[in-house]
């Protein structure tokens, strides 16, 4: 939603995937519930909306995640047995998942790409502008809320983009970027998938968009794509016809906790900025290191 100011209240995170890459893990638990320390990953995600000023979430789950729903709704039995146990601490962490924002669910049946999943939102978000966060992927909460502070001035939908170089360019949305200020160029084509050869530049899409509800028609109008999919980058396209896309170029941190190194590679970093647990597992890679002779 909207307040009456303009300014963006609701994000949608796209979270029926089935966690393949994961497995045998995923079989039983959504890949979004995974922990990176002590939280699933998408509680990062929902923390990062909240700190941007979103209020409202909508999460495009499927059949079997009912473990998502059932993190960020209010356990009673839970709070009162840490409030008599006296455990203030992890007292406090349950209620601040439940209470980062008003999250809502709506079903994706088919899994037929991440257009067709944002396109499943559009009735819960309405004729609104709105941001879409994918939940394998941590970013600093400046980020977001550079794109919508971008949005708020230009009116113009806005997707992040980050430089990648060699052939894992392959695997993103590129666009075809005309320079527009600091780290932000306007999007006159994006293309998902490009063969490395024939990408038109190194900036991918990553995954934080901020989109006029425009949006949605070119998501009813989606054909299947690369890997047979509807994709996002193609309604995207089909918005440019209309609409000004700009792209902001990513600087801060990243983590794409959808490929397992770089979920412990989240693990091992968020791990260090706990004062709670940083100094004992300092100790711990200091003698992980020493003991695999690694310099």
């Amino acid at each position: 939603m909207t307040d009456a100011t303009g300014v963006v209240r609701t994000a949608v995170i796209p979270a029926a995937g089935l966690g393949t890459r994961f497995l045998p893990a995923t079989k039983a638990v959504p890949k979004e519930m995974l922990p990176i320390v002590d939280r699933p990953a998408i509680e990062y995600v929902v923390a990062e909306a909240a700190a941007a000023g979103i209020t409202d979430v909508v999460v495009v789950t499927a059949k079997g995640k009912d473990a998502i729903e059932a993190h960020f709704a209010p356990d009673p039995d839970l709070e009162a047995a840490l409030e008599r146990a006296g455990r203030a601490d992890e007292l406090a962490a349950v209620r601040r998942s439940s209470a980062l924002a008003d999250v809502r669910y709506v079903i994706q049946d088919q899994p037929l790409g991440l257009g067709h999943a944002v396109g499943v939102a559009a009735e819960a978000v309405g004729d609104r502008p709105f941001a879409v966060l994918l939940p394998d992927e941590l970013h600093d909460p400046a980020l977001l809320t550079t794109m919508l502070r971008i949005h708020g001035d230009e009116g113009a939908s806005v997707v992040a983009v980050m430089e990648i170089d060699g052939p894992e360019i392959s695997a993103y949305g590129v666009v075809d970027p005309e320079p527009v200020g600091e780290d932000l160029v306007r999007v006159r084509s994006i293309v998902e998938k490009p063969p490395a050869a024939e990408a038109v530049s190194n900036l991918a899409s990553v995954g934080r968009y901020v989109f006029d509800p425009a949006i949605f028609s070119c998501l009813e109008q989606l054909q299947p794509g690369a890997g047979g999919e509807l994709q996002l980058t193609d309604a995207i396209q089909g918005l440019l016809a209309t609409h000004t896309v700009l792209a902001a170029v990513v600087r801060t941190r990243r983590f794409d906790v959808g490929r397992k190194i770089d979920a412990l590679r989240a693990v091992v970093e968020l791990t260090l900025e706990r004062d709670d647990l940083a100094p004992e597992f300092r100790e711990i890679l200091s003698e992980v290191v020493r003991r695999h002779g690694i310099t």
